[in-house]
């Protein structure tokens, strides 16, 4: 079923529109955005106002009043992840495939919530029937790179994000992902080029910054890395491996008071972080 049809199907009433409307991702939207990503680790749910329990409240009153429409246990199943309701959700996500087999954003939505529950044989069986049924979903095709990526998988994974960078060239999570596989495997040049792409494309995201400066500091680039790393704590201030990297590309740097400065940070937000401990030993401060 082609997301068009869905979208323009008016089978809701003024009021279940509007309920489906108060979310951030609306049903023609269909699948789950982003967790705060870090360095390692690239996921795909997010929270929001969408999960309010008054937006699930009227999700319900939608789907009592339209209990054969896929669309609406989606959006409510997205509700329910956002808000960190991972069974919830996917009892909603699998309504919807039993209404339409072939809701392929419906079994991304399952799988991304499967993987919140470490249940990763099942996302990736739900990830490959996604693009069976939508092989046009970028999506699922950045679901199935990341959970290749989180298994070593890596050639795998790498095809994966190539195709969901093919097929959406304006998001920024695949190259994020591709940046952490490139990086990975010392390739620290391809590494900068997708990190760079992905801020460029989501410039108010703390971790392809903090990516990015993890390579400029291996590559020599210090001036350059401690500028991603304050770019990276503009946005999470309490992000110890930011502070401690920051520290590490002083002391390359040379300033061994700004290095202190900043590895004392990194152990005031998580005081047993081991490259801020170590950099303070190395500088008598410890």
């Amino acid at each position: 079923m082609k997301t068009t049809a869905r979208c323009g199907r008016a089978v809701l009433g003024r009021g279940a529109l509007l309920a489906l409307a108060a979310l951030a991702l609306a049903a023609c939207s269909e699948t789950m955005g982003s967790l705060t990503p870090s360095v390692n680790h690239v996921a795909e749910v997010d929270a929001d106002s969408a999960a309010a329990p008054g937006n699930i409240a009227s999700l319900t009153d939608v789907i009592q009043r339209n209990p054969n429409d896929s669309t609406a246990y989606n959006t409510r199943g997205i509700a329910y992840a956002k808000s960190g309701r991972y069974q919830n959700a996917i009892d909603d996500f699998t309504k919807a495939v039993q209404i339409d087999p072939k809701f392929g954003a419906a079994y991304t939505n399952r799988a991304l919530a499967y993987r919140q529950i470490e249940k990763d044989g099942l996302a990736l069986a739900d990830f490959n029937a996604a693009i069976a049924a939508n092989p046009n979903d970028a999506g699922a095709y950045l679901g199935r790179g990341n959970l290749e990526r989180a298994h070593s998988h890596f050639p795998e994974a790498m095809s994966d994000l190539d195709t969901a960078i093919r097929l959406n060239p304006e998001g920024a999570q695949a190259y994020h992902a591709r940046g952490l596989i490139y990086q990975r495997q010392g390739d620290h040049a391809q590494a900068i080029t997708d990190f760079s792409n992905a801020i460029d494309r989501d410039p108010f995201a703390a971790a392809p910054y903090q990516a990015r400066g993890e390579s400029l500091l291996a590559t020599g680039k210090y001036d350059a890395a401690v500028e991603d790393f304050n770019a990276t704590l503009n946005v999470d201030s309490n992000n110890a491996d930011a502070w401690a990297s920051l520290g590490l590309a002083y002391e390359r740097l040379g300033n061994k008071a700004k290095a202190i400065e900043s590895y004392e940070r990194a152990t005031m937000v998580s005081p047993n972080n081991p490259m801020a401990l170590a950099g303070l030993k190395r500088l008598g401060s410890a």
